[in-house]
């Protein structure tokens, strides 16, 4: 693999990045919230990089992958409050006169996680929740044969463009409105809860878990930056950007489309849904809200204001939006008095991204990693109209950042 300037700049500020939060919280100059905020950034930066795979390589706009995402949070989700609840119950039954049964242990886990919804057994879906490597294993094969399921069935009826983007909207709309209701398994509207509580490290403050998630969140984007920027600059990649430009050549030319497309969409679910296991612990409660569309849409938009087609584009544009978010919606920014009217930021949020959104694909359709290839000098080979030849088609990408 050959590794690019690009690829250096980042993996070198993403380490500096760690590095300053870390000396900082523990100087007491960075609150615990703020360092959770940092840790929970990158791991959106994650799921950016998987949208920017699909829809800036290979020109699929899926506006579902960030209920991949929530499953990967609702599967380890699932231990956490499983293995924790099990602690209490096993401290209230410690002082009874006869040792519980693991039928009781059984009964009086269930009564504490599902008693919010009426009921007092544990679901079928909750099988593995005991086991920490099966809910790992949960966590990739539930969103990735979901992922298979549907790519399969749409990309073989070749559906594209538009109608994709609206399916892909519905199967994350059915699976939030399945997971609202109390009898899902997964208690419903209240969602799962108290996911910051490690089990085993009570004894652990949340100054030193938040650094922890903090350097496995930036670990994870280190290295999901480096397996897709292997995977771009090789011939997987160049398959991709031919199909997103010309596929109806592509199938010409004997390449299986249907696969590509295939094997790429269960390969960006899974990462999401990565993504999200990570995500979650760290936000400490996860609710079928998380699966609405209106997220994979500012997922969507992250990766527009960014720069498709660019790994580090991706990312910037999921930092900035995202911390801005936080920032504008958490009342840090003061209400702005108008004369007429006082501006409330909380309120307007939503219409200022809608603008960034409108003003990036307007005036800069490169987005914010345009601007930096501008100012690095990158772009596109100029050739003086000679052609590339065919031998040299592959050197193009390698070109067009040197």
């Amino acid at each position: 693999m050959r590794i690019t300037r690009a690829t250096y700049v980042f993996l070198i500020s993403l380490i500096c990045l760690t590095l300053a939060a870390t000396v900082l919280a523990q100087a007491g100059l960075m609150s615990t919230s703020f360092v959770k905020t940092l840790g929970k950034t990158l791991c959106l930066c994650i799921a950016a990089l998987a949208m920017d795979l699909i829809w800036g390589y290979a020109g699929i706009l899926s506006l579902g992958h960030m209920a991949f995402f929530a499953l990967g949070g609702y599967m380890i989700g699932m231990w956490l409050m499983y293995a924790r609840t099990a602690e209490i119950v096993v401290a209230s039954l410690a002082n009874s006169p006869l040792p519980a049964t693991a039928a009781e242990l059984e009964q009086g886990i269930a009564s504490q996680i599902f008693g919010v919804v009426g009921a007092s057994d544990l679901p079928a879906i909750w099988g593995f929740a005991h086991s920490l490597p099966l809910q790992l294993l949960l966590v990739v094969a539930v969103p990735g044969l979901l992922a298979l399921v549907f790519g399969w069935l749409a990309f073989r009826a070749r559906v594209t463009g538009v109608y994709l983007s609206i399916l892909t909207q519905a199967m994350t709309l059915a699976l939030a409105l399945y997971l609202f209701q109390n009898d899902s398994g997964l208690r419903g509207n209240n969602g799962l809860s108290g996911l910051q509580n490690l089990p085993g490290l009570e004894a652990v403050g949340q100054d030193r878990l938040s650094l922890w998630f903090l350097w496995a969140s930036a670990l994870g984007l280190g290295l999901c930056y480096l397996g897709l920027a292997w995977i771009v600059s090789g011939k997987f990649g160049s398959v991709i950007r031919a199909i997103r430009d010309d596929e109806a050549r592509v199938r010409f030319l004997g390449y299986s489309v249907e696969s590509y497309k295939l094997v790429l969409f269960a390969l960006t679910a899974v990462i999401a849904a990565l993504a999200g296991a990570l995500y979650y612990p760290q936000a400490g409660i996860i609710n079928p809200a998380e699966l609405a569309p209106m997220a994979s849409i500012y997922l969507a938009v992250w990766v527009a204001i960014g720069g498709r087609g660019r790994l580090y584009g991706a990312v910037i544009g999921a930092a900035l939006v995202s911390l801005l978010s936080s920032w504008f919606t958490g009342g840090r920014v003061p209400s702005l008095p108008l004369g007429f009217g006082t501006l409330n930021w909380v309120d307007w949020w939503q219409v200022l991204l809608g603008l960034a959104f409108v003003g990036v694909t307007l005036f800069a359709p490169k987005g914010i990693g345009g601007l930096f290839d501008r100012l690095a000098g990158l772009g596109r080979p100029d050739r003086k109209g000679a052609p590339l030849g065919p031998d040299a088609g592959a050197l193009q990408e390698r070109e067009a950042v040197e």
